[in-house]
């Protein structure tokens, strides 16, 4: 099967580096690029013609939210009122559960799978929040999740995340950790048997992946072990890290060394290992350039870390240190083209510099830098031989604007709403800016209870059992 895409735009790829093709073609033959370019006069059994449109890689989310997203809630509140959606200690301790079952687990999975390829995302490392579970993640419910993304088609890298710690905070405010090493190493070696039965699955389209979760959360001997498992098994590790001030203090508490001296400590920083976040670091010092050094990626979340107040300072100075910087979306909505403009301007208030945060280096970073990071030379890029994964933006929406650069207009002044067509493997996942089989009126009204109940859920692990109203006001007073 041959298909032909033609645009008026086209970002190809040659002589290292991102191109523009004006007046383009890209062709694919089964999942591979047999033509990038100009026009192709070729036999094919398919012309999809996109007209005013810009066909882009498929864009490679390296922290891609896995859930229904928390930060609508969480990412206001003053500190008194923010510590009680933390586990209290008795909670902890006593009453632990998981507040939603395997079959509504699994909705919200693929309610974030829908988003994800709406906006483009053709390669995800998903992320989900683990206040209202249990303990973590469990293997059953990533085997649905790769059951769901090898039926929608995205391409995914997977393993449950597992932590031996939970930060708790009891009714005087007082924070500390509750540790259950047992839980740690049960949920690396679910994630080790996860990685075993699925690695290749759905025609390559799913591999794995060791997820501790953050830094703090973990113990030596897990996160030792995560690393010599990860080589084993030849997959890469993701572990958030370097990402608060709390974690800093705690790190130096438990180590007296910085995140990024201790991951050097335990011999995990290299090639293999993705740090989203990554900002609360030694910036000045040797943290940038050990990170460097070692090949270490950083993934960077502007719009998640600008929600709570934080910023890598600056994604241009990690650049100009050889940082490997890649670019996630952590928060709803998942959507690439409004990270790499929060990314941008972020960049350009940190550097006080307009010139800075380039949407050509953004770019780069959720395309080709994370197919590197993941060792994939076949992805991120369309260029002959590469996997045929690419996502058609459209351009002909007035609320655009007038197009001078379409890689510009598309990040300055559109987003994920102008994705009309991806591609992923060579197989259409949206098509005119839907997901094939996806009842979406069933599905915003199931996310809506899932997120209802969601939030009602949070009232029970305070340690002051505040109502929800309380812990998240609205905006303005309600009446009626």
């Amino acid at each position: 099967m041959r298909t032909r895409l033609r645009a008026a735009h086209v970002v190809g790829h040659g002589d290292g580096d991102h191109l523009l093709v004006r007046d383009g073609d890209v062709v694919w033959e089964d999942d591979r690029l047999v033509h990038v370019g100009g026009r192709y006069d070729g036999p094919v059994d398919e012309t999809v013609d996109c007209g005013e449109a810009v066909v882009v890689p498929g864009f490679v989310d390296l922290n891609a939210l896995g859930d229904i997203d928390h930060a609508i809630f969480d990412s206001f509140q003053p500190d008194e009122l923010l510590a009680g959606q933390d586990w209290s200690p008795d909670h902890a301790r006593h009453h632990r559960r998981e507040v939603f079952d395997r079959a509504d687990l699994a909705f919200r999975r693929e309610y974030a799978v829908v988003q994800l390829l709406l906006n483009g995302v053709t390669t995800a490392l998903p992320i989900a929040a683990e206040t209202y579970r249990a303990w973590a993640e469990t293997e059953d419910e990533l085997d649905d999740l790769a059951e769901i993304a090898g039926r929608l088609g995205i391409r995914m890298y997977l393993g449950p995340s597992y932590r031996a710690g939970v930060p708790t905070t009891d009714a005087d405010g007082t924070r500390a950790m509750h540790w259950d090493e047992t839980e740690g190493e049960r949920g690396l070696d679910g994630a080790i048997r996860f990685t075993e039965r699925w690695e290749g699955a759905h025609d390559g389209r799913i591999r794995g992946l060791l997820a501790p979760a953050r830094i703090e959360t973990q113990t030596p001997e897990l996160l030792v072990r995560t690393r010599e498992e990860a080589a084993r098994l030849g997959v890469p590790v993701r572990l958030h890290a370097g990402q608060s001030h709390e974690e800093v203090v705690l790190l130096r508490e438990r180590y007296d060394a910085r995140p990024v001296e201790v991951l050097d400590r335990l011999g995990l920083l290299g090639p293999g290992l993705l740090v989203p976040h990554c900002w609360a670091v030694d910036a000045a010092g040797d943290d940038v350039r050990r990170l460097a050094e070692t090949g270490t990626t950083v993934v960077f979340c502007p719009l998640a870390s600008g929600r709570y107040g934080m910023v890598l300072d600056s994604f241009d100075s990690y650049r100009r240190a050889g940082v490997r910087m890649c670019l996630g979306t952590d928060t709803f909505p998942p959507d690439v083209l409004r990270a790499i403009d929060h990314g941008s301007v972020l960049t350009k208030a940190v550097e006080q510099d307009h010139t800075a945060g380039s949407v050509a280096d953004l770019f780069r970073a959720a395309t080709v830098g994370g197919a590197e990071a993941l060792g994939r030379p076949d992805l991120g890029r369309l260029a002959v031989g590469a996997k045929a994964d690419l996502v058609v933006v459209g351009l002909d929406d007035l609320r655009l604007g007038p197009v001078d650069d379409p890689l510009r207009s598309i990040v300055m002044h559109g987003g994920g709403q102008h994705v009309r067509h991806v591609v992923v493997d060579g197989r259409f996942v949206v098509r005119d800016g839907a997901v094939p089989g996806v009842d979406v009126p069933a599905m915003r009204a199931r996310a809506q209870r899932f997120f209802d109940d969601y939030r009602a859920s949070f009232t029970e692990r305070d340690a002051l059992r505040r109502p929800v109203e309380t812990l998240m006001p609205p905006s303005f007073r309600v009446r009626g």
